[in-house]
């Protein structure tokens, strides 16, 4: 029962974080409908398998077996993961550019699970480290990946209200 509710307070406390960030961006629809995968049986029970309150049990599912099922669910249907936007073309798989406002909820999923599992820990940074350690090993569209990293470059070196200025301002004008 205790990684039950330690699963479900995690990730309901990380949905609520995004969602406020979405709604600060102006992403209102997104951030309410930000995760609800989450709470289906596949991703929510294996979640309770492998919580171990620190980090993403996904990663643990996946060190232990090799996969996560969990995670294939989730990709596949929530487009501010990059996985979601990999093609398998010709000539094998491509990066498909994502349109800016899934890239935008893709920063406050960042910035919220940075906050959520680093806890007292968490600096402006921690998103922008946490995307650098495994940089090489994205395979994202340029031009996203790019967008990206001057997003959680902007929010290291002048903190998070101002990048949700900045995000509202230059980059979702339109």
């Amino acid at each position: 029962m205790n990684k039950l509710w330690g699963h479900f307070k995690t990730i309901t406390a990380h949905k609520l974080a995004v969602t406020k960030l979405c709604f600060r961006c102006g992403l209102y629809k997104q951030g309410l409908l930000h995760d609800l995968s989450k709470y289906t049986p596949v991703e929510f029970c294996a979640g309770v398998k492998y919580f171990q309150g620190n980090r993403s049990p996904i990663d643990y599912e996946k060190e232990v077996k090799g996969y996560s099922l969990g995670w294939l669910h989730h990709k596949g249907r929530n487009k501010h993961h990059w996985e979601y936007w990999l093609d398998n073309a010709v000539g094998g798989i491509r990066p498909v550019k994502m349109p800016l406002h899934y890239l935008v909820e893709m920063y406050c999923d960042r910035t919220a699970a940075s906050r959520i599992y680093m806890k007292e820990n968490y600096h402006d940074g921690s998103a922008y480290e946490y995307f650098m350690n495994g940089y090489d090993n994205v395979i994202m569209h340029e031009e996203t990946k790019a967008m990206l990293k001057m997003i959680l470059e902007y929010q290291r070196d002048h903190g998070t209200d101002a990048t949700v200025d900045f995000i509202r301002k230059e980059i979702l004008k339109n």
